[in-house]
């Protein structure tokens, strides 16, 4: 999962240096929704990796 993070995390830089290459002044769509599928991804790793209460 981790490398999914890291995957998409440059792909939203990607997006970043695309817009700004272009003479963009505000963030990319894709870019908003590529960082939250990031955060999406790192949150459920974390929930993955903590012990289950219920043992």
């Amino acid at each position: 999962m981790e490398a999914i993070a890291e995957e998409l995390a440059d792909l939203a830089i990607q997006r970043l240096r695309e817009s700004i290459d272009v003479g963009g002044d505000e963030l990319p769509v894709d870019e908003r929704r590529l960082t939250r599928a990031r955060r999406a991804v790192e949150k459920a790793a974390y929930l993955l990796e903590e012990p289950d209460d219920n043992q």
